[in-house]
């Protein structure tokens, strides 16, 4: 059995096929992953993805009875069995910070997606989790302008749970660049301005240097990106931005072309995006 770290979020870690455990850096302790896209399929092609083999589609029909049996079962493995001696995981990071539907695609463009959300929310209700925990959405946000999508969204938010919304850039250039995304900023904006009224939304930047000098590291993303933020946030209210960088390699074949920032850049653009009055959290 190996040891968890935030450097490692194998989906097989448990030998499971929707359910995966992971040492989260942005929750700070072990996140509970639900992985709908089990083919490696996803609608945007993002070039600092670390999944393998990723390929251009939807996620697969989702056998509903075989989640259900897998998240029962990992929710006693951890609250009542040996989980955390197995995973040899340290005392203080013994606890569910989050069920977390992410996975190697994007999670919404699964078949009846408000259903799903229905079938994991009641399953860990009926666990009984002690801990204050949260569950969290891990979304590019293409298809929220759905009814399905927001019928899930809807039902997330009356048990708290929050939507961490993709934005790397905002010009066209750079979407274009980062997300290879069909998607046009305009309607990526009005799908965040969606999910801000919907449900509790922060935004999760990835803060990546292109060896051809471009990303979050160059002016003019800077200013369109803070531009776009100061908009939405006179719009609706956002918990506030998750700026990251790399902490692990990417699996595409554009890693080449790109770099993880420093801890000044990183903390620099944070503070430039505080000022605009939002809470961020940054972590490299």
């Amino acid at each position: 059995m190996t040891q968890l770290t935030v450097k490692d979020h194998n989906r097989n870690a448990a030998g499971l096929t929707y359910i995966y455990p992971v040492i989260s850096r942005r929750s700070g302790g072990l996140s509970i992953g639900i992985n709908f896209n089990t083919n490696n399929a996803c609608n945007w092609h993002c070039v600092y993805c670390q999944v393998p083999n990723l390929t251009l589609g939807a996620a697969p029909e989702l056998d509903f009875k075989l989640l259900e049996t897998e998240l029962k079962f990992f929710l006693q493995d951890v609250l009542h069995g040996d989980f955390y001696d197995r995973f040899e995981m340290e005392p203080e990071l013994r606890v569910i910070k989050d069920i977390a539907i992410s996975g190697n695609g994007e999670p919404t463009s699964v078949k009846d997606f408000a259903k799903a959300i229905e079938l994991i929310i009641r399953v860990t209700e009926q666990a009984k989790i002690s801990d204050p925990f949260q569950y969290v959405l891990i979304t590019n946000g293409s298809l929220i302008h759905h009814s399905d999508i927001q019928d899930g969204l809807k039902l997330f938010n009356q048990y708290n749970g929050q939507v961490w919304f993709k934005l790397d850039s905002a010009t066209d250039k750079g979407r274009d660049l980062t997300n290879h995304s069909a998607l046009s900023l305009q309607k990526h904006t009005e799908n965040l301005l969606i999910s801000a009224r919907l449900c509790s939304t922060w935004v999760q930047t990835c803060m990546l240097q292109f060896e051809s000098g471009q990303g979050l590291v160059n002016a003019t993303e800077q200013e369109a990106y803070l531009a776009l933020l100061q908009q939405v946030s006179q719009q609706v209210s956002l918990q506030g931005v998750m700026l990251y960088s790399l902490a692990r390699e990417s699996l595409q074949p554009e890693a080449n072309m790109i770099t993880s920032v420093t801890e000044q850049q990183l903390n620099d653009f944070a503070q430039r995006i505080r000022q605009l009055g939002l809470t961020v959290k940054a972590s490299l």
